[in-house]
């Protein structure tokens, strides 16, 4: 017996469409929804209230997310019009840190598929069919890939990591205001090295060690050849992926088509802005300032990467911005002849010549005492590392210490805010990867900046993509920090270096202008785009029925 499902049912069933007890009784009639919904009809607003009270009424940031998703799944619109009017207090919960644990739980609570395309790299002769069953006929313009090698701080979890990719989407639409029904999140099946998933039976993923090398590389080449193909109009973000492989990757797409890697350009480009930030505080010039990166993995490449590409914008040869950057990883100090460097460490590396105590430099603080840094970037993972001994040592040596402890979730954050205050008496200009809130410290209110990239990308993703941009270059994105960095006030009193996250979406759609504009200036935009306002405003979604 053939079993097809009623039209009615049909948009129901489908989150883009479906608007639950909100449908009139006309549209009913029309949809063949009589007798498929209770007989009273409620606004959208109505259906919110209900929704957020719901939400309230749950006790732990698991089980809020569990909810919202449930919501996400039935009816994408409500999701981000709930989520618009809740964003700086749900942003947590869909995103990070709150997935980090559901990434973890994600075979115990795997409900539904979430629109999202599984790839496997054993058929690489699927990924068309595969896209494009996913899709369903939508116009793709944003996907938001991962093979999570490298998910957050808590490393290799296969197939699980899909939530990175769908929690990532819902930021670039509750920031930017992307439509929903553009976007589409990837997971890339590379078998994983995580021995709890290998060993678990409830384990969704492919049960075999991760694939490296040629066979990996070239599954990526047809994936991206196939993106291109049957959606000419998108950008591929890719997200959560290995140390190496991220690089490598961005190294051979990033001129060929409009790609984005957040862990190594957003994380650049937002603590770019977050130290230009701290420079208007500080009245400092940021060529002045000496760096030290604590954690040399892809993440802490791309901020050094970013912050030498401005001091040269700024005026400093090549040569001269290298001497301002110290890399420090589990080794101490990277020189030269340091064994195991990535090719994104060899620039930034010292002599062993420079110091008379080289050998000893095996530690932050031996090195902290050594260079006496201004700024200090933690994307290390190593909790607490940013200690007591370490913030003072750096504090003696400088007027207004810039600390920057971006590791998360809470768990692996280098330092907590408020002892960064405390330590410095409340002059260190402090941004943290996790929300910190408001800090009193001796009469003064301090705002924490966080240095989310969800901050970022959004705004620079939807300014490439409106503009139909051809890539995404260095210059579009040093805008977007610049135009992030000049929204806070730098002369109130314990100003953040950053904006905070309840105008997200306001200054999202500054960024996109600024970045629409770069391309325009360019010649990388679309045939016939000349104003970048316009195009931003006409690409926009609002979440209403």
């Amino acid at each position: 017996m053939t079993f097809i499902m009623r039209k009615g049912m049909q948009i129901l069933n489908d989150p883009f469409k479906n608007k639950g007890t909100a449908f009139t009784m006309k549209e009913r009639r029309e949809l063949g929804l009589l007798g498929l919904l209770p007989s009273h009809v409620r606004t959208i607003e109505e259906q919110a209230a209900e929704t957020y009270a719901l939400y309230q009424s749950k006790n732990s940031g698991i089980e809020k997310r569990h909810l919202l998703m449930e919501i996400f799944n039935n009816n994408r619109t409500l999701f981000f019009y709930l989520m618009k009017q809740h964003i700086t207090e749900f942003m947590p919960i869909v995103y990070d840190p709150v997935i980090a644990e559901s990434i973890e739980q994600y075979d115990e609570r795997y409900l539904r598929p979430q629109d999202a395309a599984y790839l496997d790299i054993n058929h690489p002769e699927d990924i068309k069919e595969e896209l494009a069953d996913a899709a369903d006929g939508r116009d793709i313009r944003l996907i938001v890939v991962t093979d999570a090698e490298g998910i957050l701080g808590i490393g290799d979890w296969g197939v699980n990591g899909v939530d990175i990719s769908v929690g990532k989407l819902m930021v670039y639409t509750a920031a930017a205001e992307i439509n929903p029904a553009q976007v589409l999140p990837v997971s890339i099946d590379a078998g994983t090295d995580n021995e709890k998933l290998l060993n678990d039976p409830n384990y969704l993923g492919n049960r075999e060690h991760r694939i490296h090398g040629d066979q990996y590389f070239a599954f990526i080449d047809k994936f991206v050849s196939e993106v291109e193909g049957l959606f000419p109009k998108s950008m591929l973000h890719f997200e959560d992926f290995g140390r190496g492989t991220a690089a490598r990757i961005l190294d051979k797409y990033q001129d060929k088509i409009l790609t984005f890697n957040d862990d190594i350009q957003g994380t650049g480009i937002i603590s770019l802005a977050g130290v230009l930030g701290a420079m208007n505080i500080s009245k400092q010039r940021i060529t002045d300032q000496v760096f030290l990166t604590f954690g040399a993995g892809t993440a802490g490449m791309g901020i050094a990467k970013m912050l030498f590409e401005e001091l040269v914008r700024q005026g400093l040869t090549p040569e001269e911005a290298k001497k301002h950057f110290y890399l420090v990883d589990k080794q101490g100090l990277l020189f030269d002849d340091t064994e195991g460097l990535t090719p994104k460490q060899k620039p930034f590396t010292r002599q062993r010549s420079e110091f008379a105590n080289a050998d000893e430099l095996t530690d932050l603080l031996s090195v902290v005492k050594a260079v006496h840094p201004t700024v200090m970037i933690g994307t290390s993972t190593q909790p607490g590392a940013f200690s007591e001994a370490v913030v003072k040592e750096m504090a003696a040596h400088t007027d207004r210490p810039v600390i920057f402890p971006l590791s998360n979730p809470t768990k692996l954050a280098e330092a907590k805010a408020a002892d960064l205050l405390k330590w410095t008496d409340g002059r260190a200009l402090v941004a943290t990867g996790i929300p910190a809130g408001t800090i009193s410290y001796n009469g003064v209110d301090y705002a924490i900046g966080q240095a989310n990239n969800a901050l970022i990308y959004p705004g620079v993703g939807f300014g490439a993509l409106a503009a139909e941009a051809k890539v995404l270059n260095d210059n579009m994105i040093a805008a977007a920090a610049h135009a992030l960095s000049g929204i806070v006030d730098p002369d109130q009193p314990g100003a953040a270096v950053l904006p905070p996250v309840d105008k997200l979406a306001e200054f999202s759609k500054k960024v996109a202008i600024t970045v629409a504009q770069s391309a325009i200036d360019q010649g990388l935009a679309g045939a016939g785009i000349t104003d970048a306002k316009k195009v931003v405003e006409e690409m926009t979604w609002e979440a209403k029925y």
